[in-house]
């Protein structure tokens, strides 16, 4: 009867005592669906060591992999979205806008600092999918333009690394003149011989694809990103053809000449201080 009842007293373990496992410790990658423990996704830059898949990460990510030491100066960080057409929808997106703040602890689908990245000057401006889909709103053209007006100043080379499902519907025509804005503001970077990096990371849609991602002197993405303007199921009833196998990867973005090449996370920031030494002479 020991076997269904306990022979001994005292090696019961009361609740509050119990321990439990601490949220985030684990994750599964997406693609081959093998456990990843969070201190290794760290070490290997978020990228899973078993298949090499690139797990989605935020700017605050990106800014540990790129910038020295993680030390940098955050810019422009009080810039937050208004409501110039009052829209509504299921809510109100003032509503929403506060409840994403919230969730996130972001301001809006963008952050920008200044640092260094291997001792050179750099400012990056990342896109954050996590707020609303990364989509581009007037804070996000607004941000992406002072940041370009600091590299001016400065005389600093320049990043952009591209998140997003497009441009921001609850802004409708104040969403689509950042593309005009940001490209105009870029035209002056390279007037200035300033260099512009943009990283196309998954997925990198829309407008933003549209405008300053494909603008770079190097435009390079990581592998498997999903690259492209409008969906496939919308390209596919366009066009009433099977699209070809592979369509809107970055891989397929490479082969047909609108990147310049492909690099793993892992060496992004030794690949891009390389390009700033050599094209800077320093």
């Amino acid at each position: 009867m020991s076997w269904f009842k306990r022979a001994k007293e005292g090696i019961t373990t009361k609740t509050e005592e119990k321990k439990e496992t601490p949220d985030g410790l684990w994750n599964k990658c997406p693609s081959c669906k093998k456990v990843l423990h969070n201190s290794e996704q760290i070490e290997n830059k978020y990228v899973c060591h078993h298949c090499g898949y690139h797990i989605r990460i935020g700017s605050k990510e990106y800014f540990e992999v790129l910038f020295d030491d993680n030390q940098f100066e955050e810019l422009f960080s009080n810039l937050t979205s208004g409501d110039p057409l009052n829209f509504v929808d299921s809510k109100k997106y003032t509503d929403r806008i506060i409840e994403t703040m919230a969730k996130t602890g972001l301001k809006d689908a963008i952050r920008a600092g200044h640092g260094k990245i291997e001792g050179q000057d750099l400012v990056i401006a990342c896109m954050d999918f996590d707020f609303i889909g990364g989509s581009m709103g007037s804070v996000v053209g607004e941000k992406i333009a002072r940041s370009i007006d600091y590299s001016l100043k400065n005389k600093i080379p320049f990043l952009m690394i591209s998140k997003s499902g497009g441009a921001r519907m609850m802004e409708a025509a104040f969403s689509l003149m950042q593309m005009a804005k940001t490209s105009a503001k870029l035209a002056l970077l390279a007037e200035a011989k300033i260099p512009y990096v943009s990283l196309l990371t998954d997925p990198t849609t829309g407008g933003v694809t549209a405008s300053y991602a494909m603008l770079g002197d190097i435009n390079i993405s990581e592998p498997g990103a999903m690259i492209g303007f409008a969906g496939p199921r919308v390209i596919k009833e366009t066009i009433k053809k099977d699209l070809p196998k592979g369509f809107q990867s970055a891989e397929f973005v490479l082969e047909h000449g609108f990147l310049d090449f492909i690099v793993d996370r892992r060496q992004m920031k030794a690949k891009i201080a390389s390009f700033l030494r050599m094209v800077t002479k320093k």
